[in-house]
């Protein structure tokens, strides 16, 4: 281990995404079952790690959805049928996750999700911070390709308005078929050292809405972001000197940074109302004390 500590915290954040798909599949049902934050007969739900995907795919040696079947088994009983996914988290956002004990009862929740009766509050930490410190965000969003020297996908945004470069006047856009509708509210919860605390409240449910919202919306992205940080090229996120310098990096070394989103409290009612609540990740916490983000108690 590096004694000098800038050094080993790059260690640290490099080895945060690894270390969970080099387990064997029952250590990770153990790791998600002391993640556990709640269960009733109903539903179980767990805290998500970081560099956790929920689905398998190329590459990918260990994922939630294959370990459904332990971790029934290890919270209940050997004849426990596997949990069932209820809705997803992106591979790098923790918190929150809601898995059901039946597939009827999962079918109640994802609908639940679907008709947007869930309510989702997510933390990211932000470079920059937004104007105005709170609002809604409304801009549809696409999946466009990058055409750079690396051609790749991303989402964003399909605005209905634009400025025309001749008078300056707005003039409305043909709407693109592809756009999906997505909204975001936001809110400053605390600003230092050129980064924010937000917390979001997406009200629809875009793939990657929150970051490219963030990210082009605000002009403020979520600090290890390094897919939404450009738009033409794939690199390390750019960080400001002072940044740097509270979390003791180089910016050689940003490209380490995990991304800062955390689902942090989620609300659905199930026969009675159900508050949820996920501390984030220690990685995050450590972040926020470095960058002397502090949250005012409301």
């Amino acid at each position: 281990i590096p004694k000098d500590p800038a050094r080993r915290r790059v260690r640290e954040l490099a080895a945060l995404g690894k270390r969970l798909q080099q387990v064997h599949p029952n250590v990770l049902a153990k790791v998600l079952k002391q993640g556990t934050v709640f269960q009733n007969e109903e539903i179980v739900v767990i805290n998500k790690p970081y560099g956790l995907p929920v689905h398998g795919g190329p590459g990918i040696k260990n994922c939630i959805t294959d370990v459904l079947p332990i971790l029934a088994k290890m919270l209940e009983n050997m004849k426990a049928e596997p949990l069932h996914l209820c809705h997803r988290l992106d591979k790098e956002t923790t918190g929150v996750m809601v898995l059901a004990r039946s597939k009827e009862v999962a079918d109640r929740v994802r609908l639940l999700f679907k008709t947007r009766q869930v309510e989702k509050i997510y933390w990211a930490i932000s470079v920059g911070d937004p104007d105005p410190t709170e609002g809604i965000v409304e801009i549809p969003i696409v999946e466009k390709e990058v055409r750079s020297h690396q051609p790749h996908y991303k989402m964003t945004l399909a605005p209905n308005y634009r400025l025309s470069r001749e008078d300056g006047k707005v003039v409305k856009i043909r709407k693109n078929r592809n756009a999906e509708s997505a909204v975001t509210r936001y809110r400053l919860l605390a600003r230092s050292s050129a980064c924010s605390l937000l917390e979001l409240q997406p009200i629809t449910g875009v793939k990657h809405q929150i970051r490219v919202h963030l990210a082009y919306g605000l002009g403020c992205p979520i600090l290890g972001d390094h897919k939404y940080s450009h738009w033409s090229k794939l690199a390390p996120q750019k960080l400001p000197e002072i940044t740097l310098k509270r979390l003791k990096l180089e910016q050689s070394k940003a490209r380490h940074l995990p991304l800062h989103l955390h689902a942090h409290r989620l609300s659905l009612t199930l026969g009675q109302r159900i508050d949820l609540v996920c501390k984030p990740p220690l990685f995050f916490q450590k972040t926020l004390e470095k960058l002397e983000l502090d949250i005012k108690k409301d």
